[in-house]
């Protein structure tokens, strides 16, 4: 796409699925967040901690 090999509208394509594909895993992250507070909140834990890969 940088290297300007694609058309505009094959550009505007990738980039519109891109989108969808961001969405359907954000959504997909929220629903395992929400299961894992629940998760959490039934085994009588009151705080989740943040998550550092560092």
């Amino acid at each position: 796409m940088e290297q300007g090999e694609l058309s505009l509208e094959q550009s505007l394509g990738d980039f519109e699925r891109g989108v969808e594909l961001y969405r359907i895993c954000r959504e997909a992250l929220d629903s395992a967040e929400q299961k894992v507070r629940m998760l959490v909140e039934k085994s009588g834990e009151s705080e989740l901690t943040e998550f550092n890969e560092e």
